[in-house]
């Protein structure tokens, strides 16, 4: 059982730090650092925790809204779940993101956003983007920029969202274990694909998103 046991620590530990080498350079903390970009992608999570706020979605959309007002990014895709009723992040966080004064029309959503991948591959095959800045704290950032390096994207960058001090942050990082080996076995063994791709989505100020006002 040792055995078994010290095995399993090395190959979390291996994934782990294979993901952090591999995009930590591409990852930046602070406004004037992040290299302009046309287009932000941020990554969905949920808007509440129960009846709570979730401080990493409100953190994700106050780093989304900065950069934009910095003239760091120009236009925003929003990237999250809408595969149930009653449940639409992408709205979510396209409202949120109005009420801190980034303009409709400046901002795409993006429906099909189920994983991280999804997330990451559909900005570049769907949405026109080769070099994009990836908003969400950092230990998200490092998988979702490892996984756009190893689809091609080698100049997408990540700005890290505030990392909110909340007591389970511990589950947190025990999940990105988890996730980081599954996102190797993704790019690495299995080639996984997003569930749905679809026609290319134009972004510019000649192509507002459909769901802006007119």
């Amino acid at each position: 059982m040792l055995f078994i046991l010290i095995h399993i620590l090395l190959v979390a530990a291996g994934a782990y730090f294979f993901v952090y080498f591999f995009s930590h350079k591409q990852c930046f903390s602070s406004l004037e650092s992040v290299p302009n970009r046309k287009c932000g992608l941020v990554l969905g999570t949920a808007p509440k925790v129960g009846i709570r706020d979730n401080l990493y979605f409100t953190t994700r959309m106050e780093a989304a809204s900065a950069l934009y007002k910095e003239g760091k990014i120009h236009f925003l895709v929003v990237s999250g779940d809408n595969a149930r009723a009653g449940y639409n992040e992408p709205a979510e966080m396209k409202k949120a993101l109005i009420r801190a004064g980034v303009p409709a029309e400046k901002i795409y959503c993006d429906y099909a956003g189920f994983r991280t991948l999804d997330s990451v591959v559909r900005a570049g095959k769907v949405f026109g983007q080769e070099e994009f800045t990836i908003i969400s704290q950092r230990f998200h950032n490092e998988r979702a920029v490892y996984l756009a390096r190893r689809h091609g994207m080698l100049d997408v960058v990540a700005y890290d969202a505030e990392m909110p001090k909340v007591a389970s942050r511990w589950k947190l990082y025990l999940r990105e274990v988890g996730a980081r080996i599954m996102a190797i076995l993704d790019v690495e063994m299995f080639k996984t694909e997003p569930r749905f791709l679809g026609p290319e989505v134009r972004i510019s100020e000649s192509a507002p998103p459909v769901d802006a006002p007119h």
